[in-house]
């Protein structure tokens, strides 16, 4: 019996306990909470760390899986193809906001991503809504699909192109960040 005991607290201390993957999220989340604070100071930063060790807990995600892998030029290549549509899609927007006649037609469209990687599909989709004109309305993670909200897409030929352009930047970020699997998977 009391064999069982200890091991429950044992694996409590590990609980309560900061892993070496979560080490980002709580730094990140210290940063935060001084930033929030308008203060660094010792009292902040050990607040901080308690407060995000208590919300880490509270709030458990399962640890993102990176394949371990970097290439810096598809990475570059990836920031430019942002940088680019960002710029350009924001021009886009602005000029329909302004524009006499009637409201741009929207859709929603799906797009099934190649890849399995959580990681791949949330950055996918965090970088078609961060670029203007598109907005992930909904993601179905164990088929691997977002469903976009996309402004301007009267035709099929517009559907096509936005579907082509989620795709490449699919492409990107495997090649940039993506595991082995995926870079055989894309091709």
């Amino acid at each position: 019996m009391s064999g069982s005991t200890g091991t429950r607290s044992g694996a409590r201390r590990i609980e309560w306990g900061v892993r070496l993957h979560e080490l980002p999220l709580l730094i990140g989340l210290v940063l935060l909470w001084t930033m929030l604070w308008h203060e660094l100071s010792l009292l902040s930063i050990v607040s901080g760390i308690v407060i995000a060790i208590f919300v880490m807990r509270l709030f458990y995600l399962p640890p993102v899986e990176l394949a371990g892998r970097f290439n810096l030029w598809y990475a570059l290549l990836y920031l430019g193809y942002f940088l680019w549509h960002l710029a350009l899609a924001s021009w886009q927007v602005a000029w329909l906001a302004v524009r006499p006649g009637a409201p741009p037609k929207t859709s929603i469209i799906a797009v099934r991503l190649r890849t399995r990687s959580d990681f791949i599909l949330t950055m996918v989709g965090l970088t078609n809504s961060l670029i203007p004109g598109s907005l992930v309305a909904e993601v179905d993670r164990y088929e691997s699909v977002l469903y976009l909200h996309v402004l301007n897409s009267p035709t099929e030929k517009e559907v096509r192109r936005m579907r082509r352009e989620v795709h490449r930047i699919e492409r990107l970020l495997v090649r940039a960040v993506g595991s082995r699997d995926d870079v055989r998977r894309m091709r």
